[in-house]
């Protein structure tokens, strides 16, 4: 399989890695060094291959090299980003069967080709990545999982002092865009308002967003840029709860069934939700009490095109922490912590 580019989208192709495992294939999965190791936590995926390509470019020589060394050894690709570089690679290897939507000026790269309809006329991501299986498939494979031994998990906490369960997570950032984060001071007054320490977690491009937080939230400890995103999962595993954006670390929350609380802003729950039974969505769009109602979402812009960003800045405070009481069941406000 040729992953998507995104820690999000990986993490929504594990049912269909499942799928095709229970139907008797054996697993390789391609993927940048950045997502391999989502893959990693996944016990159905026999062998990950790191590409070596820069995210952006076509490198059509290394590509070349690549597909050299497959030669023969695969009988099938599903290619599951929707780019002509992507679907190059297994077309240069020439792999029989390559399943794949289309996408890019590659209707002739793919040998089984799936109409790809435009975003908000498609069906959730997870399905959208199940339908390469080529077959009917029930709700049991809905949910994607990840998986990390006990003993992994602990390592980790122990390297940064933490305790299962004896701490909340912040995730600030989201790559996409603007359009996509809660703001900063939003965060920060939540971390104020929890009754148990605070861990930021995020890539080194989050590190601006998060030492925002910390500036307007004392005691909060940031780790964003700090670990490996290994790492990242073991503590995203094993947190109280999670507070996130939409964003890659949403979906590894989700995909450990950690209680959670996903804010959405430009981008849909519809689309792209954290399937976990312990999360709770928070989303202006269908909030009845959203007053004007807000029709230009979702837009699926990284910055807002109004200038407003309404559907994050009217997701109050006091909701995500109501909707964090909600999924971890019980109270979790420190009133003398607040200074609200």
């Amino acid at each position: 399989m040729i992953a998507p580019q995104w820690i999000g989208d990986a993490v929504m192709t594990e049912p269909l890695l499942r799928r095709l495992h229970l139907r008797g294939e054996r697993l390789t999965v391609a993927a940048l060094p950045a997502i391999a190791p989502v893959y990693r936590a996944m016990p159905q995926v026999c062998e990950v291959l790191e590409l070596p390509f820069v995210r952006s470019r076509l490198q059509p020589v290394q590509r070349f090299r690549w597909a050299r060394q497959w030669r023969g050894r695969f009988d099938i690709a599903y290619v599951c980003p929707n780019s002509f570089k992507s679907a190059l690679l297994p077309w240069l290897a020439s792999i029989a069967r390559r399943v794949g939507y289309l996408g890019e000026m590659r209707y002739g790269l793919l040998t089984h080709r799936l109409p790809n309809p435009s975003r908000l006329q498609r069906m959730p991501m997870v399905q959208w990545y199940l339908a390469l299986a080529g077959d009917a498939v029930g709700d049991a494979f809905d949910v994607p999982r990840l998986t990390m031994e006990a003993g992994q998990v602990d390592i980790v906490l122990r390297r940064f002092g933490l305790e299962r369960g004896g701490y909340h997570v912040l995730a600030p950032g989201a790559e996409y865009g603007p359009a996509k984060r809660w703001p900063v001071g939003h965060f920060a007054a939540l971390a104020r308002g929890l009754d148990r320490p605070v861990v930021l977690v995020g890539a080194a491009r989050d590190a601006q967003a998060c030492q925002a937080v910390c500036s307007h939230a004392p005691g909060v400890r940031d780790l964003a840029g700090q670990t490996t995103l290994t790492e990242a999962m073991a503590i995203l595993a094993a947190a109280h709860c999670v507070v996130s954006n939409d964003s890659g670390l949403m979906h590894i929350a989700a995909a450990f069934s950690v209680p959670q609380v996903a804010v959405f802003g430009s981008s849909s729950p519809l689309h792209t939700p954290p399937n976990n039974p312990r999360a709770q969505v928070l989303w202006r769009k269908t909030d009845p009490d959203c007053i004007p109602p807000l029709d230009c979402a979702p837009c699926f812009a990284r910055a807002c095109p109004h200038g407003h960003t309404r559907c994050l800045h009217e997701l109050s405070v006091p909701m995500v922490l109501r909707a964090v009481e909600d999924v971890v069941g019980r109270a979790v406000f420190n009133a003398t912590r607040h200074g609200w």
